[in-house]
């Protein structure tokens, strides 16, 4: 009998404090679902992949620098990270402990089994917003991948890290000549032109073009020296 995919499965639902997270199989692919809301699956990748490699490409050429990942979603941008040996140090916040758990214990360790076994992997449980204003560390990048753009935020409470006191916060926890590279599910010439407005220099959009509808974008900018 032909297995039908036309129905996703549900592997796991949590309540969490930020509302309902869901695991499912859509035939092959894994999918995660907050809030009722889509936000990625494990079809491809590249957007990810692009977010890693174009805020690397975007440094002045320090060696070994360290990199902090918002979000660890589906865990392409981990495993990118860790399978590049020119990054220092790799810190994931993730504010859903049913989201670590997935990659930890459940289905999701097919993506990210050998990231989290690389030493430079840390996993930080909390929520990105009130990490980047409490924290003492410094990164040399910050790639933000928690949301599905600037203007297409999971929660409400995510919506201030892409305005000027969010972006501030963000530059805190930069080195001088840092990245800040944003994922984003269609570009924004609006953000490009808050990200100047809040002091970054350098600011440009890389697009991924997708089979149907805008495309993926990855939002650049520099902290200044």
């Amino acid at each position: 009998m032909t297995a039908v995919y036309d129905t996703p499965v549900i592997l796991d639902r949590r309540e969490g404090p930020y509302g309902e997270v869901v695991l499912r199989r859509h035939g092959d692919l894994l999918q995660i679902i907050a809030n009722g809301c889509f936000l990625m699956d494990t079809s491809d990748g590249r957007s990810e992949r692009l977010l890693i490699d174009a805020a690397r490409d975007a440094l002045d050429g320090r060696p070994a620098p360290d990199v902090l990942i918002g979000g660890l979603g589906v865990g392409f941008s981990l495993a990118h990270a860790a399978a590049d040996p020119r990054w220092g140090r790799i810190t994931v916040v993730e504010r859903e402990s049913a989201v670590i758990d997935w990659h930890r214990t459940g289905p999701l360790s097919e993506v990210s089994r050998e990231a989290l076994a690389d030493p430079r992997t840390e996993i930080v449980e909390a929520d990105l917003v009130a990490y980047v204003n409490e924290t003492s560390a410094t990164f040399d990048v910050l790639c933000l991948d928690i949301d599905n753009g600037p203007g297409w935020t999971v929660t409400e409470e995510n919506d201030s890290l892409y305005a000027p006191p969010g972006l501030a916060a963000c530059a805190r926890v930069l080195r001088p000549g840092g990245v800040l590279a944003v994922w984003s599910a269609e570009p924004s010439p609006e953000f490009e032109g808050t990200m100047r407005n809040a002091g970054f220099q350098q600011v440009r959009t890389e697009e991924v073009p997708v089979a149907r509808g805008v495309p993926d974008a990855v939002h650049l900018a520099v902290r200044p020296g």
